[in-house]
């Protein structure tokens, strides 16, 4: 196979991951409070991303004040603040649903960066910011049978949101920061993060399952390192544009694993749903504008 199809395989395979995060995070649901859960996924992702920084040679840069508040507010928006309100959607919501709206952050993280930034929209943008708007529209206001809520829902695009933050504060760091040393960072200060809240959780539940353990280390090791190894190694064999378009695969597979895994049916508001964001996203990257790169250490 040639550079550029392994690079598409890679990438696929990334943002499978990103989706199956919406799946561990249903079932992590269940059984653990949602920042004693983000705990103890950075505790198993961290001492990982120490060694592969030790194997690869990588070194952490050094860093201005300004910038070790931006990584701050990034670890408290990107890492804790999307699992955290991503396990406490998923335990109000279903997860079909879900990955729907999760589906939305390259148009989310681009709204963003108009608000904030005060970008300039081309009409593409407009357009997808519209389509990925109706997609969530479709299935917010529609909860079926399988545990979908508005409050719930709305908690997920919360979670979008934190991580287009994380996004836009990504650009105003003045220092560089290699991915892998950028994953390492967020996933220690994430873990100090969630973990003075954790405190102050209920206490963990005797019985917890065997499945709930095996996700909070499934989400740990597969999406966080293996996702990010599997971008980065795809991005490198692709164009920018090329890789925006496997976002959109992300939402599909959350949605395809719900009906698999989990047995949620599939209802038409959710298909038109994610049709109008696969939409959005492709929209977005042929058009060229400004991509979404998948943050490592999430």
């Amino acid at each position: 196979m040639s550079r550029q199809v392994h690079g598409f395989f890679y990438l696929a395979l990334a943002m499978l991951t990103v989706g199956s995060t919406v799946i561990a995070s249903k079932l992590i649901a269940s059984g653990l409070p949602p920042f004693s859960a983000t705990a103890l996924r950075f505790a198993i992702a961290f001492p990982v991303f120490l060694l592969l920084m030790r194997a690869t040679g990588a070194r952490l840069p050094k860093l201005s004040r300004s910038d070790r508040l931006i990584l701050l507010i990034q670890a408290g928006a990107g890492s804790v603040g999307y699992t955290t309100l991503l396990i406490s959607g998923l335990s109000l919501t279903s997860a079909a649903d879900a990955g729907v709206i999760i589906g939305t952050l390259p148009v989310v993280a681009a709204a963003i960066s108009i608000l904030l930034l005060r970008e300039r929209p081309q009409r593409a943008l407009l357009l997808a910011v519209a389509l990925a708007t109706a997609g969530v529209l479709s299935i917010a206001f529609t909860p079926d049978a399988a545990g979908g809520s508005l409050s719930g829902n709305a908690l997920i695009f919360l979670a979008v949101v934190c991580e287009g933050l994380f996004i836009l504060l990504n650009k105003k760091l003045k220092t560089e920061i290699a991915p892998l040393a950028q994953s390492t960072l967020m996933t220690g200060i994430g873990f100090i993060v969630a973990a003075i809240p954790a405190i102050f959780e209920a206490p963990l539940a005797p019985g917890i399952s065997a499945s709930t353990v095996a996700a909070v280390f499934y989400y740990a090791l597969v999406p966080t390192v293996g996702g990010f190894l599997l971008w980065y190694a795809g991005a490198e064999r692709v164009s920018g544009t090329e890789a925006a378009l496997f976002t959109a695969v992300a939402p599909v597979s959350a949605v395809m694993l719900a009906f698999i895994i989990l047995g949620e049916p599939v209802g038409l508001h959710q298909l038109a749903g994610i049709a109008c964001v696969l939409a959005a996203v492709l929209g977005l990257a042929f058009a060229g504008t400004r991509t979404v790169k998948l943050a490592g250490g999430r």
